[in-house]
């Protein structure tokens, strides 16, 4: 990788290569590539010829924990969504490759879709009102109609293990912090603890998405265009991804990082009551142990944030963002502990 944080000659000739082999490319029409994101999780690169824009997407530099990261199910579950019967919109897939002769690492390729990443307060609210409400209904309906997909039907019927889903997330995101442990983190043990000992019964098991938002979003006209980064997709409790949204959504609102803007109450951004209302009514689900999902959503986001944290400190991330990412690990740690004590307090 150069300084310039585009793919090496080499690996973009190469890469060049298995796009003519695959007929998406001429025989002599050459290709450059730009970074787009990257250091914090996967890297995605934008790769361009004369005719045509693609986007890569290969894992981080240098560290990489044990089970993320892994480009074939991330590819896998885009080309499945990709089927003409989901209301899920995805990007269309062009290319897999586990050889790491191509860019030193494995990839893949798929078309590149036009819209923006709403990443700041300021992009979200410079909709108009009525964009606002539409794209924040349209969220919480694709995660819906996510979870109303059955996975048999799409080919992805053995993408996970649904059964004891919650137990093995848990110990693996315990495993994934003592992995990339860097600093003292006050009580997040206890909140590990605390989320094995109290664990609510799984009623329903879905595809999930893994790390739900509004910042993995392509927006366009005040709609979602696709849904991105599915590198943690599988099979389990669809109130997973429901807690992770609601803590990205508004539970972020108060606290200063650079990971993600909450929109939840801006301007005529609904607020996540109402959000979590309409999912309920759309899909028919009980949301009344919700709290502990959220209060495991914390524990999941510190443990990410470390892992962030510990990267940036070995030099395996590139581009910018990483300031204030590991003072924001203990006040989520901190607000996973509070969700689990209104839980206990609820009637």
């Amino acid at each position: 990788m150069n300084d310039d944080l585009t793919l090496d000659p080499n690996a973009l000739d190469r890469l060049g290569g298995l796009l003519r082999q695959r007929g998406a490319l001429g025989a002599n029409e050459p290709i450059s590539s730009r970074l787009i994101s990257g250091g914090r999780s996967n890297l995605t690169y934008e790769v361009s010829s004369d005719r045509d824009t693609w986007v890569l997407r290969r894992p981080p530099l240098g560290h990489v924990l044990s089970t993320a990261h892994d480009m074939g199910r991330e590819y896998r579950v885009l080309t499945a969504l990709g089927n003409p019967s989901v209301n899920v919109p995805v990007p269309e897939t062009v290319l897999m490759c586990d050889d790491m002769d191509i860019i030193g690492a494995p990839f893949y390729v798929m078309k590149r879709i036009e819209g923006v990443v709403l990443r700041t307060a300021d992009q979200a609210l410079a909709l108009n009102d009525s964009d606002q409400i539409h794209l924040s209904e349209r969220l919480i309906d694709v995660l819906d109609d996510l979870h109303a997909i059955d996975p048999v039907s799409i080919g992805l019927g053995d993408f996970g293990k649904p059964v004891g889903f919650m137990p093995r997330q848990v110990k693996r995101w315990s495993r994934q912090l003592a992995d990339s442990r860097s600093q003292p983190i006050h009580g997040i043990e206890e909140l590990a603890a605390d989320l094995e000992s109290s664990m609510p019964i799984q009623v329903d098991s879905t595809i999930v998405h893994g790390d739900f938002r509004l910042d993995n979003c392509l927006v366009r006209n005040g709609d979602i265009e696709a849904v991105l980064d599915w590198e943690m997709s599988t099979l389990g409790d669809p109130l997973s991804d429901l807690g992770l949204f609601a803590v990205y959504y508004a539970g972020l609102a108060d606290i200063p990082n650079p990971i993600v803007q909450s929109p939840g109450g801006l301007g005529s951004y609904p607020s996540l009551d109402v959000l979590l209302d309409r999912y309920a009514l759309r899909s028919g689900r009980d949301l009344s142990e919700l709290d502990w999902y959220i209060a495991f959503a914390w524990f999941k986001f510190a443990v990410i944030l470390e892992g962030i944290h510990y990267r940036s400190t070995l030099g395996a991330t590139v581009g910018e963002g990483f300031d204030g990412v590991s003072e924001l690990v203990q006040p989520s740690v901190d607000r996973g502990r509070a969700a689990l004590a209104i839980r206990t307090r609820r009637p």
